[in-house]
């Protein structure tokens, strides 16, 4: 029988990690901390950026004037009160779609407060059956898809809601991350141990994963470029702009870009 509070990854991933974000919203991870609301003022004011990625604000380029149309903008895996509020008052549409009930929660935390109109959905980014084709014109997913196991469902059904001429912006973590034994790399070792793709339920010795679980860490997945890139292409998409960015707080990203950010368009 099923703990709600502790689930089994092995039996249900899904909901193992619904849990394990919702607890990160209680130790205030920093991805669930909302903007403030002088924040929201100046996003108003025109005064704005977003992160896909730890550090890098996304190009502004990569958006559409949001004061001079009505842009339906889908936040996908990307809640916690950050991206969204601030896509909303700069003037966007805005649905924001999660697995964690407590990382919405602090996205309407935030539209109460400061009088925004967010629509928020709960459920697998690897299912958007709830949205109709062609819902959105504008997708923005963060580097979320991490804790899936198989990317590639989530390209199919981005695309598949996007509009024609529609662009999706993403984040992701890049393979190289998951090679090294992720327990030395807190000793600032690389130590090349795992092959792409890796899996935190299949790739890391049953006592690191036990560890894992008992402090209620949601569980990565790391997926090749292949998927990551091919994926898009292969689900209609055609990638038109790329950065990189270093999540230095991990000794990978002071020797290279561990993180990467891509825009594409259904043509």
């Amino acid at each position: 029988m099923e703990n709600s509070s502790n689930p089994d990854p092995e039996a249900n991933l899904l909901a193992y990690n619904r849990a394990a974000w919702d607890a990160q919203v209680r130790t205030n991870n920093e991805w669930t901390v909302p903007v403030s609301a002088e924040e929201i003022q100046r996003a108003r004011e025109g005064i704005w950026s977003i992160v896909l990625t730890p550090h890098r604000s996304v190009p502004r380029d990569w958006f559409p004037d949001f004061s001079a149309e009505s842009c339906r903008v889908l936040c996908l895996a990307g809640s916690g009160g950050q991206q969204a509020p601030l896509l909303a008052a700069a003037g966007a549409n805005v649905t924001v779609f999660d697995l964690s009930e407590e990382q919405l929660k602090q996205d309407q935390l935030v539209a109460e407060r400061d009088g925004l109109t967010i629509r928020c959905v709960q459920g697998d980014m690897s299912d958007l059956s709830c949205f109709e084709d062609e819902s959105f014109d504008l997708i923005v997913h963060p580097c979320s898809n991490t804790f899936v196991p198989n990317v590639l469902p989530v390209w199919q059904e981005a695309a598949r809601v996007l509009c024609r001429g529609g662009h999706l912006i993403a984040g992701f973590t890049k393979p190289v991350f998951y090679i090294f034994d992720q327990q030395r790399i807190e000793n600032s070792e690389l130590i090349v141990k795992h092959s792409i793709p890796y899996s935190e339920l299949t790739s890391i010795a049953p006592s690191e994963k036990a560890s894992l679980i008992a402090e209620q860490e949601p569980l990565c997945f790391g997926h090749s470029l292949g998927d990551q890139i091919g994926g898009q292409l292969a689900a209609g998409l055609r990638i038109i702009d790329y950065y990189e960015d270093h999540w230095d707080a991990y000794p990978i990203g002071k020797y290279i870009a561990d993180m990467a950010a891509t825009r594409a368009i259904k043509s």
